[in-house]
């Protein structure tokens, strides 16, 4: 990876000096505090719970933070206000934007306002045009940095970060190369493909659960699909057609997007479902229609079309550059499979998009984790096929903290660990954050739902 520009973000700061004059009274309004911050534009407010109030706003970013006079973007924020007195949590979605805004848990333990931030090469907050050079995890954990130190101009309270997934391995990155920006972050269910010539996810895939006969049956039935390949193309097919569907720019055709479908169901099934649903797996004596229906319900017939993986393309280009990928196994499908290797994200980024994997990226960020990492806190999920391999504390990290939630999936939270590990946890947050203990109120505002994704 290249390092060089580590210190440019300083010409990029000043650049955000230039505000109100010296002297001047601030506006006591926070929507007109908002609209005082260069580069950022208020979008518009919308309806929330009463003791908040919900911004839509873009703010400007270079395309490229090692030349930012070279053109730039709008990128997507969304700001959950709700006192200048409490902290201020930064939620890196790793991906777009929810539509539904609601509170993290990190949120809701310090009381605190929530920065949602979508992550560059996104839509809309994509360059135009795109240099694809321009997406790595220098340039989105700069981003992060400008947005943050742009808001604290406002928020001046404690800032804590935090992220699920992609999102957490986003915060994990910012952390970095920006280690003081914050007082600490808390990163769910984050992988860490340090090496991916050497990964784990086969050896998780063939023990996860209590119950090897849920194991047996998910195999049993990927064969049966894959056997009844007819049949279930023409549903596929039909379904496809009805809804306006496609093949032919990423998938290739419907029968590598049924395979990609096959070949995902027990990564799925445990990502998002889990021991408590082993006897909805179909037998091999199921009919077509309901062996289709737990697929679709499992891993979504309409995510492996070019309208589901085109949306999704940043994650794969980053998987196919930096982060790394999960390579499993489908020896135990060989036999039945027209098709080999269709999980490696080259599959899945238009091809008139070059990629070229740098193996270095995350052993340096592996590296500094366990040996400067300070105020991290990883929770990863007991059942959850990415916590096959997480970011591990190493003897040089500090007041940082890696939980593993029982029974947990890909929805792991600090609310599901044992009691103690729950108070220590929640009590570092609080610190972290320079708050007490809040009186807990959920509101409608606490509802995470866990959305398909690829990771």
């Amino acid at each position: 990876m290249n390092w060089r520009g580590l210190v440019t973000f300083v010409v990029v700061c000043g650049m955000l000096l230039v505000g109100a004059p010296v002297g001047a009274s601030p506006p006591d309004d926070i929507r007109e505090r908002l609209e005082a911050v260069p580069g950022l534009t208020v979008v518009g407010e919308r309806p929330t719970e009463p003791g908040f109030r919900l911004f839509d706003l873009t703010f400007a970013q270079p395309s490229d933070h090692r030349h930012p006079k070279a053109g730039g973007f709008q990128q997507r924020l969304t700001l959950l206000h709700r006192d200048l007195g409490r902290p201020t949590v930064l939620y890196t979605t790793g991906y777009e934007l929810p539509g539904k805004v609601t509170r993290t848990e990190p949120t809701r333990l310090v009381d605190g306002n929530q920065v949602n931030m979508e992550h560059r090469f996104f839509v809309p907050s994509r360059p135009d045009p795109a240099d694809w050079n321009d997406l790595d995890i220098w340039q989105a954990a700069t981003d992060q940095h400008r947005v943050i130190y742009a808001l604290q101009s406002i928020y001046q309270q404690k800032w804590i970060t935090t992220g699920a997934s992609k999102g957490g391995m986003t915060a994990v990155y910012h952390r970095r190369f920006y280690p003081d920006d914050v007082a600490g972050t808390v990163a769910y269910v984050a992988p860490n493909d340090v090496d991916n010539d050497r990964d784990s996810y086969d050896e998780f895939l063939a023990s996860v659960g209590t119950d090897p006969a849920c194991r047996d049956a998910l195999l049993a039935v990927q064969r049966e699909a894959l056997v009844r390949r007819d049949e279930m193309l023409a549903k596929f097919n039909a379904y496809a057609g009805a809804e306006g569907l496609t093949f032919d720019r990423i998938i290739g055709d419907v029968d590598r997007g049924l395979e990609m479908v096959v070949l995902d169901t027990p990564f799925a099934f445990w990502q998002y479902r889990g021991q408590q649903d082993c006897a909805k797996i179909p037998a091999t004596t199921a009919s077509t229609d309901e062996i289709y229906a737990f697929f679709d319900e499992t891993a979504q017939f309409s995510f492996y079309t070019d309208q589901g993986i085109e949306p999704y393309a940043p994650y794969y280009y980053q998987a196919g550059t930096q982060l790394g990928w999960p390579d499993v196994s489908d020896e135990l499908l060989a036999d039945l499979l027209h098709h080999r290797e269709l999980s490696q994200p080259r599959n899945l980024v238009s091809r008139d998009i070059p990629m070229d994997f740098k193996p270095g990226s995350m052993r340096q960020i592996d590296a500094w984790v366990r040996s400067q990492g300070a105020e991290l806190m990883f929770v990863n999920g007991e059942r959850d096929p990415w916590s096959a391999e997480p970011f591990r504390l190493g003897p040089g990290t500090s007041d940082s903290y890696s939980y593993l939630v029982p029974g947990a999936n890909h929805g792991a939270k600090i609310e599901g660990l044992p009691d103690r590990q729950r108070a220590e946890a929640e009590a570092a947050v609080r610190r972290w954050a320079d708050v007490p203990a809040p009186v807990r109120v959920l509101t409608p505002l606490d509802a995470e739902p866990l959305s398909r994704r690829p990771i």
